[in-house]
This record gives structure tokens, sequence and C-alpha cells, in this order.
């Protein structure tokens, strides 16, 4: 079975990249299950109802998001009906919409897929510990689906690195989100966990993180407040592609791609 992970889709430069890609990739790759990252698919911050039904009609089956999910307060509106829309699962269970995890099953039916949204603590705002939900959230899943995977939605490669070695074997893929930046380091674990630091934007190329150079130099360069724009220009697409054995549960190749048109 092939998965389609799509790395963070910013804004309208990044629905239109997905709605030029995903079709052709979807007609040769054949996937079970195609995921997508989508905190700040609405004008590059958050999320609404109307964006998020944009990506599922270009092919997306499952929605995943990070500690940009709640910057749009419509989200609140519909997070909790929507099961292929999830947010990290390491936030408050009691408190907090919407659900971490979702079991997709394929087209034909004859395979399930788990997806986890898991936040990271390093540098980030303070959430719950990654790594012990992942533990809990395995121990409801065991032996209920054919494959597990995790968005991990984290700023430090050392914390991404570490959740894939803690689930080695355990899932059959850790894909890093939230850096923009298409990491080189795909490969297998010794137990058969497909992993990449991140899978990288879909978005406005010339961009610093996928909105226009001038609001982010303005930040840097003078340390005030300017409001972050996204114009148009050639647009990126970021994703892997994972390959599972769902006999087993776990990955046999992971394939970047990185496509500016």
């Amino acid at each position: 079975m092939n998965i389609i992970f799509i790395g963070d889709v910013v804004g309208k430069p990044g629905r239109e990249s997905l709605r030029n890609t995903l079709p052709e990739l979807r007609k040769r790759y054949e996937p079970g299950l195609v995921i997508a990252n989508g905190e700040n698919v609405a004008g590059g911050a958050g999320i609404n109802e109307k964006t998020y039904r944009e990506i599922l009609s270009c092919g997306v089956d499952v929605v995943t998001g990070g500690n940009h999910t709640w910057d749009r307060k419509e989200v609140f509106q519909f997070i909790d009906k929507e099961v292929t829309l999830i947010r990290p699962a390491n936030l408050p269970e009691k408190t907090t919409p919407g659900r971490g995890v979702t079991i997709f099953k394929t087209a034909k039916g004859q395979y399930t897929v788990a997806v986890i949204n898991l936040q990271g603590r390093v540098f980030m705002t303070p959430v719950d510990c990654p790594f012990s939900a992942a533990d809990r959230e395995l121990e409801k899943l065991a032996g209920k689906v054919n494959a597990v995977i995790v968005d991990f939605h984290a700023e430090a490669t050392s914390e991404k690195e570490a959740m894939g070695w803690h689930l080695d074997g355990r899932v059959s893929a850790v894909v890093g989100t939230h850096s923009h930046v298409q990491t080189a380091d795909e490969r297998i674990l010794p137990q058969g966990t497909a992993y990449i630091s991140d899978a990288g934007m879909t978005g406005l190329y010339d961009s610093i993180l996928g909105v226009d150079p001038e609001g982010p130099l303005k930040r840097f360069t003078t340390q005030l407040p300017c409001r972050l724009k996204i114009s148009k220009g050639r647009k990126l697409f970021n994703a892997v592609i994972i390959h599972i054995n769902v006999d087993s549960g776990k990955a046999e190749s992971i394939e970047r791609i990185f496509q500016i048109h």
C-alpha cells in the first residue's frame, strides 16, 4: 500500500499547488491514503471549513494540524464533527475540541490506516508529553489497523529523531512537519519504520516559509511587527511517498517529492 504525505499546505498558493499536482500523483501511485498537514491552509495561518473542504476536493483524505490549528476561530464550529480533520493528540483530552487520531478505511475497504497527530515541546508552546501520548494511542489501536502514520509537528530535529526511534517498529511511519523546509534524511529505521525529519511545504516557492519575504525580513532586521502577506508566483509541492507492507505494517520504502511549477 502506498501512502502520500504532503508537507504543510500554506495559503492559496499551497491549495493551487495541491490541485495542480495531486491528481497526477494519485493516478501514478494509486495511494491507499493521502494525508496533508493543513494547519496553515487558510491565508497562511489556521484552517476554516471552506479551505478544509477545498483540499479534500483536491484528493486529500486526512488533514492534520499543529500549533496553528486554532488560529482561526471558525475551526471550533466544525472540528468536532469532522473525522478526517485531526489536531495534536497531546493536547488536554477533556478540554480540547476535535480528535488527535483517526482511522481511515482505504477506498476498496480492504485496509485500515490510523493517523496520529502529535506536537513537539522543544522551542514550542508547552503541551503534554508527545511520547507518552503516542504510547497511549498505540495501546488503543493495538490489533485494529494495518498501518499507523504519525505526523509529528515539531521544531527541533533532535526531538523528531527521538520520536522516530521511540516508535521504530511500532508504527509504519513518523513524518515531521512544521519547519516548512524539506529534509534529506528519509530512511527506514532498523525495525521497519519510515522516517523523515520534515516533509516540507506546499505553497509559494519564492518566499520565506510560504509568505512574501518582505514581512519576515522587516521583522528580523527592525524587530518591529509587520503584517505577513502571501502573493502570487512560482509554487512548490513537497511530499513523501511511503510504501507499506500491509501484512507486517512496516515500511519498505520512503521517497521524497520536490516539485516547482
